[in-house]
């Protein structure tokens, strides 16, 4: 408790100097005022002396720092008067505004007019001078100047005070973007890496297990073959992923995202991939020949639904038909892939489930719906279906 009202070092440096000021005007015999009924000289260090202590309470107590010296002040006009004590009144009236509660701040500045008015209007009453004018003068310059100040002092410091709490909101704001941005980013490069690498790695895996588990060499040659394809292939998108992905890479351009139209290569490399797990995959395209082309973002999310699906087929598909259908009516693009639904024999691959997640953010950045799922098929089989439907427009283009 003793130290919260310890007083700082400014109002001990005020309080000092004051007290000291005002010693030398009374040894030199310098007063503002003679002729009261208290005029020994020495009275004049008591209002002297309070209105110093009051300079040490101006910032951690400023309500009992103005009473002080409110008291001191009327005390002070018995004796023969310092001037110190004046000056140091007007820096009490500064601080009990500045640093006071709000309601002080408000009432002190209005207080003090109506008692500079008043005052003035009494004593000119009073003597009927026209130098009653300068008392009125002298006591708004004690009382109502330093309130004024104060109120100033303390809108520009609230303003600075919210411009730097503005200037922090901002900055979080700025850095919660950033965060927002690198994470959404980097989901974008998983998915893209994902959707890049997965298929050839599941072909990889899937056809070097069969090469071991199965003694022929005929199997084991083929299967070869689709390793050293799929690998070459996984390389060049590896490469295509870091070409995007490096800054101001002045090795090669970039290759262009795949478009619908490598559908029919894709479909190939699967049913070469998928021969050995009894897959067959077609494609059933009944989009209107000669159609504009879609925009980049819609076409390359079709070509990594269809990509996905078809890796997840050949993950855990049962043997039979894959069938890709593509179809547009108005605005909506419609990719459908369905596949044998159970298990197989042979080698297989494990899933992770990243590869739904990717398709469903995908279809999700475009505005479209996504869904997947098992669904009963004919003859009491069952079908794994994947369905997005994808505006043909890009979302900033219809909003």
């Amino acid at each position: 408790m003793l130290t919260s009202i310890r007083p700082d070092r400014d109002a001990v440096a005020l309080a000092v100097s004051g007290l000291l000021g005002g010693l030398l005007l009374w040894l030199l015999g310098l007063h503002t005022q003679g002729g009261h009924p208290f005029s020994a000289p020495w009275l004049t260090l008591v209002p002297l002396t309070a209105m110093a202590g009051a300079e040490l309470l101006r910032r951690n107590a400023p309500r009992a720092a103005l009473t002080i010296g409110v008291l001191a002040l009327v005390a002070d006009q018995f004796t023969r008067g310092s001037l110190a004590t004046a000056l140091m009144f007007t820096d009490v009236m500064y601080a009990a505004v500045l640093y006071g509660a709000p309601a002080a701040a408000r009432r002190l500045p209005v207080a003090t007019l109506l008692v500079t008015v008043a005052s003035t209007i009494g004593f000119l009453a009073w003597f009927r001078k026209p130098e009653a004018l300068l008392i009125g003068l002298v006591i708004g310059l004690v009382s109502f100047v330093p309130a004024l100040t104060g109120v100033s002092v303390r809108s520009h410091r609230a303003a600075a005070e919210s411009a730097r709490l503005a200037a922090a909101q901002t900055a979080r704001l700025a850095e919660m973007d950033r965060t927002q941005a690198v994470i959404a980013e980097r989901a974008r490069m998983a998915r893209e890496l994902h959707d890049m690498v997965a298929n050839h790695l599941s072909a990889v895996a899937i056809h070097s297990t069969a090469a071991l588990s199965i003694d022929d060499p005929e199997t084991s040659r083929n299967a070869l073959k689709v390793i050293r394809e799929n690998s070459v292939e996984g390389l060049a998108e590896m490469r295509r992923l870091i070409g995007l992905l490096r800054e101001g890479g002045k090795d090669e351009v970039p290759a262009a995202a795949p478009t619908l139209a490598a559908l029919d290569t894709l479909i190939e490399q699967t049913n070469t991939n998928g021969a050995s797990g009894g897959l067959a995959c077609s494609l059933e395209d009944t989009r209107a020949p000669g159609a504009d082309p879609l925009p980049t973002p819609v076409e390359l999310a079709a070509y990594r639904i269809v990509q996905e699906s078809l890796t997840n087929a050949l993950k855990h598909a049962a043997p039979g038909p894959v069938v890709v259908r593509l179809g547009q009516a108005g605005e909506l693009l419609t990719v459908e892939v369905t596949s044998a639904f159970g298990s197989r024999a042979g080698p297989t691959a494990p899933g992770s489930g990243a590869g739904l997640v990717g398709m469903r953010e995908r279809v999700a950045l475009l505005g479209g719906t996504f869904g997947a799922g098992a669904e009963p098929g004919g003859e009491g089989t069952k079908i794994w279906r994947v369905r997005a439907e994808l505006p043909v427009r890009e979302r900033e283009m219809r909003e």
